[in-house]
């Protein structure tokens, strides 16, 4: 994999800038929890306790949930649609919508995913299949599904059928980024059958940036904002995922198991074909005992993972995976740099760069 680093990263951001960004993300929270609390209300009561599960808002048996409990993630992509439907001049509704309806869409990917993964905790808790069984947490994602689409439909906005199309193509894309995940699983380390670098960035693009893009842009589609302004944001979401997929891939490996959730060497001992390592796979001299240790039918132990997180990190994949997070950081700025008109929510849509690079740091 060739990686271009001559371009300057643009600078780190500051400790005060990744504090403002918890701070947008916590006011966005508090702004869309109500909404989006409303919205889980219409469903089943059983499927409703399930999606209020996923959101950390409950515990099983419906009794609200533990103090502590991490209440549906950070919220990046409330907070892109509520910023970028800001950006663009939007009305406030329209930006609400948007965050509702990305919001639940991106619960139901994690719902399904976690099944295909067999992923048994998320935050620290069962995820929905372990805690309700496989078939009621599909239902649970399948009513989420649902119930975005709806509430985009019935959204205040100008132009509410190019709104559901844009998030029927973010969708799209999103599925087909996640097929080609699993597939790769099943492709070589090497040889000309090996996954390249293009065709990661574009599963990347699809299977984490294309509902980033949607959620900055969703706001600006549903008011009617001239074209140029909705690819500006679509963009920039969508090189935002690129970069937090990879910083995803770096904390994979190296990642503090307090911060992530996730044991060290979570991805390595699952074999996932993840920026460093096809990076490093690259590298002739690192080639060669990298592929033996992952192509070996044996389970990692711990030593064997610390091995081949070593030869990745000797062989360049770690400083190639940052050198990638920067360049698309570099090209979100670009893409807000091309908005009409400066405002307040494009400074604050830099500042949520601030969350994406300090979680790596």
């Amino acid at each position: 994999m060739t990686v271009t680093t001559s371009a300057p990263h643009p600078p780190l951001p500051t400790t005060t800038d990744a504090d403002r960004a918890v701070q947008l993300l916590d006011r966005s929270r508090a702004l869309v929890r109500p909404a989006l609390a409303e919205a889980v209300g219409r469903l089943h009561p059983w499927v409703g306790e399930m999606a209020a599960y996923s959101f950390g808002w409950c515990e099983v048996s419906g009794a609200p949930a533990a103090p502590g409990t991490a209440a549906g993630g950070k919220g990046l992509r409330q907070a892109l649609a509520v910023l970028g439907a800001k950006a663009a001049g939007a009305p406030a509704g329209a930006g609400m919508s948007a965050a509702v309806a990305v919001e639940l869409v991106h619960t139901f990917s994690l719902l399904h995913d976690d099944i295909m993964d067999g992923d048994a905790t998320r935050r620290g808790r069962p995820t929905v299949w372990k805690a309700y069984g496989t078939g009621p947490a599909v239902l649970a994602g399948d009513a989420l599904f649902a119930l975005a689409v709806e509430t985009l439909a019935s959204a205040p906005g100008s132009d509410i059928p190019s709104a559901v199309r844009h998030l029927s193509t973010a969708l799209n894309d999103l599925v087909s980024g996640q097929a080609d995940d699993l597939l790769f699983e099943s492709r070589p380390w090497t040889g000309p059958e090996a996954v390249g670098p293009d065709e990661y960035r574009a599963m990347a693009e699809n299977k984490t940036g294309a509902l980033l893009g949607c959620a900055a842009a969703l706001g600006a589609v549903l008011a009617g904002a001239p074209a140029t302004t909705v690819t500006a944001l679509d963009r920039a979401g969508r090189h935002l995922g690129v970069a937090f997929q990879v910083i995803d891939d770096l904390l994979g490996i190296w990642g503090d198991p307090a911060v992530t959730g996730k044991p060290v060497h979570a991805d390595l001992r699952r074999r996932k074909k993840t920026f460093p390592v096809l990076a490093a796979l690259d590298t002739p001299a690192a080639a060669r005992p990298l592929a033996r240790l992952l192509e070996g039918a044996e389970e990692l132990d711990d030593a064997t993972a610390r091995r081949a997180a070593a030869l990745i990190e000797e062989a360049g994949g770690r400083s190639a995976a940052l050198a990638e997070a920067h360049r698309h950081i570099a090209h979100v700025h670009a893409c807000l740099d091309s908005l009409p008109t400066a405002s307040h929510a494009a400074d604050d849509l830099r500042a949520l760069l601030a969350f994406l690079v300090r979680r790596e740091m």
